[in-house]
């Protein structure tokens, strides 16, 4: 199984090309769960489409772009729409898909929505590529933590799907004390590593257990 864990969605960056065109190959197919977003910013289908439809999706271009750069076709990759999939219909584009793709926002929502349409199984199941951006990339871990921002008031650690299960990860990171302080509060109660990925500049690639890091990326361990 192929992991890999990303700031952004900009997956055709220079610093990223080469090494993952070993991996998004053209003939692949992609299911983008697009179940991320915040409460606040989404309310109903046409907040949804503001976000992520070819219509008029302010991500659209950049997720299915990134895609096409590798060369897979635009009408390979579907997105599982929260508002009109089933868990019928959703279960099946998870399934047939050779890549999965998790956007960035908010996981622990992310994850309510997976259990909400029963997709938690089927994502497990999946053995080929599993990436993701931001949410997308901490909800690969078995537990993740998030510091302290304006989304979330304070550390706390959250269940994740349970692909990788040897590291902690802390995403955008740009050396402040507050992810500092986070960091270190996970080497003292967790005892494992914890990879910091640059903001936009960093990336993780588990291959099969074995672990690559590129680009901006700092490791802490106990």
């Amino acid at each position: 199984m192929i992991n890999i864990l990303l700031e952004g969605y900009d997956i055709n960056a220079d610093w990223l090309y080469d090494d993952l065109k070993n991996y998004i190959l053209p003939n692949c197919s992609v299911a983008v769960v697009a179940f991320s977003f915040r409460d606040s910013e989404v309310k109903n289908s046409a907040d949804w489409n503001l976000l992520y439809s070819k219509e008029s999706g302010v991500y659209y271009n950049g997720i299915v772009g990134g895609f096409t750069d590798y060369g897979i076709p635009e009408n390979n990759i579907t997105f599982v729409n929260y508002f009109k999939d089933t868990n019928d219909s959703a279960k099946q584009k998870v399934e047939k898909a050779d890549i999965i793709y998790f956007t960035g926002g908010r996981p622990d929502r992310m994850m309510d929505r997976i259990k909400e349409f029963d997709l938690a199984d089927a994502l497990r199941k999946h053995k080929g590529i599993v990436m993701g951006y931001s949410a997308g990339a901490v909800i690969q871990l078995s537990e993740y933590h998030i510091s302290p921002d304006k989304d979330y008031k304070e550390f706390q650690y959250y269940d994740g799907l349970g692909y990788l299960d040897d590291f902690y990860l802390e995403v955008h990171y740009r050396n402040t004390k507050v992810q500092n302080k986070a960091i270190h509060r996970v080497l003292a109660e967790r005892g494992k590593t914890v990879y910091a990925t640059a903001f936009m500049s960093g990336a993780v690639i588990v291959d099969n257990g074995n672990v690559k890091l590129l680009g901006n990326v700092k490791t802490f361990n106990k």
